[in-house]
């Protein structure tokens, strides 16, 4: 057979779609075809903010339905959602309790609390995890403290993918690289971590040992009755859109730019050093035993709450009209917690700006740029962190994923972090979701081939820093003054 449809489910914190590949063997050529799309939103439901699994599980049957519809036979099918939420189970595979999502609130203090009592440390030496306060081990904790009546009923815990690879197939599978985000996985086992689970109070019986992306979890029946297999890919959105990364060598960093951002770059070995712990490093799980050494950055969620605010739907304009604006006028930090999810984002920047003796963003444009510098700064300075650890400056920064279609950030990102960019592709995590898909069939070798498939076959754009912009002169004149402090 020349040809191979496989069918990427792709699901992000505020959309998601399915996505039909066809690869074409002898020409070496990849295609995508959006089949469906649909909002991902969170809903309140007794005070807590929670995922709607029902919707979402409908939209993933209703984008499969079209596929087969069009008469095409599927060769397999993968899933991938972002990070640390889980389903939990009774042992009828029914639902227990309420999907809650990591932008909820409940694990307020959980974090700190794990620290006092296990040691930032010793959590680190065994996750080797950045501390996030709504990782999936503080959420255990927090349900266990909390729903003790649903602990109780409790089987199985799925995390988000492995639970809609289950209600398309039956069968209960923990993928490896989404394991990995929550801070319970044993970073020199690939295993859960007994004491960090113990802690939690969280049962051992919930989990079955993760595996690695590659293997068949098991079939979904299409309503014309063919069994399609349902392949573990890597699971976490993330550690596919890495896969799908075009990185020229082992010198070049990765940016995986959308509602959040993750900036790294790949490792044979983890990177658990004192520095990295100060640096908040995270080694996620990736695909091929590689780590994936990476900061999450809060990224375009920012934005995404500002335009549902202000009622902006025409986001050319506005960066059209945040170009006009003079860089660097306004900052924040974008990783303040502040920022997870304020019941008002636009009054959360402003109130920020205002308490560091800042002018206050007064409209969309203003606050769409200081949302911009912002990020660009930060990822100057989480590039140099990673650098330390890489032993060597990065020769190229990759940006892929949605957010790689702003031009504006593109070029504010080189410029301030003073290195190549190269951005593309866009739909990155859907691309290593069908990577992984097309290793499993036996239709590439390995992650490399994939790679160089992607390259062939995508339009990459490529960014120069310019030295002597605003925010590049920004940078140099910040540098000079710690110098200074420094040397005082």
């Amino acid at each position: 057979m020349s040809f191979r449809h496989c069918v990427a489910v792709d699901l992000g914190a505020s959309s998601g779609r399915v996505m039909l590949a066809l690869y074409d063997r002898q020409k070496r050529t990849l295609t995508l075809r959006e089949i469906h799309r649909f909002v991902n939103t969170l809903q309140k439901i007794d005070g807590s903010d929670c995922w709607d699994l029902d919707s979402l599980e409908a939209e993933i049957r209703c984008g499969l339905r079209k596929v087969c519809d069009e008469g095409i036979l599927i060769d397999s099918i993968g899933i991938d959602t972002w990070g640390v939420d889980y389903v939990l189970l009774n042992k009828d595979g029914k639902r227990v309790g309420l999907p809650i999502s990591y932008r909820d609130s409940r694990t307020q203090g959980v974090m700190q609390h794990a620290e006092s009592q296990l040691g930032r440390a010793e959590i680190y030496r065994r996750s080797g995890i950045q501390f996030l306060p709504f990782n999936t081990l503080y959420q255990f904790r927090a349900l266990v403290e909390q729903q003790p009546e649903d602990v109780a009923q409790v089987a199985h815990a799925l995390m988000i993918p492995d639970y809609f690879s289950y209600r398309l197939t039956g069968e209960m599978n923990w993928e490896y690289t989404n394991a990995t985000t929550t801070q319970m996985v044993n970073i020199n086992t690939d295993n859960w971590d007994e004491e960090l689970l113990n802690w939690t109070g969280a049962s051992r019986d919930w989990f079955g040992t993760p595996t690695h992306p590659g293997n068949v979890i098991g079939h979904w029946i299409c309503p014309q009755g063919n069994h399609i297999p349902v392949v573990a890919v890597a699971s976490h959105d993330t550690a596919s859109a890495v896969i799908a990364s075009p990185l020229a060598d082992k010198h070049a960093a990765y940016l995986s730019s959308g509602t959040w951002s993750l900036m790294g770059f790949e490792s044979k070995t983890p990177c658990t050093s004192d520095i990295a712990l100060a640096n908040n490093i995270t080694n996620e799980g990736g695909a091929e035993g590689r780590y994936r050494v990476l900061k999450n950055i809060m990224g375009l969620w920012l934005l995404q709450r500002v335009l549902k605010e202000q009622n902006i739907t025409d986001l050319t304009a506005l960066i059209a009209r945040t170009e006009a604006i003079p860089a660097c006028k306004f900052i924040i930090n974008p990783n303040d917690d502040r920022f997870i999810n304020p019941d008002d984002m636009s009054a959360e920047i402003q109130a920020a700006c205002r308490e560091s003796r800042q002018p206050e963003p007064k409209n969309a444009a203003e606050l769409a740029r200081c949302i911009f510098d912002s990020l660009a700064l930060l990822y100057a300075r989480v590039l140099h962190e990673l650098a330390d650890l890489h032993g060597q400056a990065f020769t190229q920064l990759h940006i892929v994923g949605g957010g790689c279609q702003n031009k504006l950030l593109n070029q504010l990102c080189a410029d301030a972090c003073g290195i190549t960019v190269v951005a593309g592709p866009i739909e990155a995590s859907t691309l290593g979701n069908i990577g992984v898909q097309l290793m499993t069939l036996d239709e590439l070798k390995d992650v490399d081939d994939f790679r160089q498939l992607v390259r062939d076959n995508h339009a990459l754009t490529t960014f120069t820093p310019n030295p002597n912009s605003e925010i590049a002169r920004y940078v140099a004149q910040s540098q000079a003054q710690q110098t200074k402090e420094l040397c005082a």
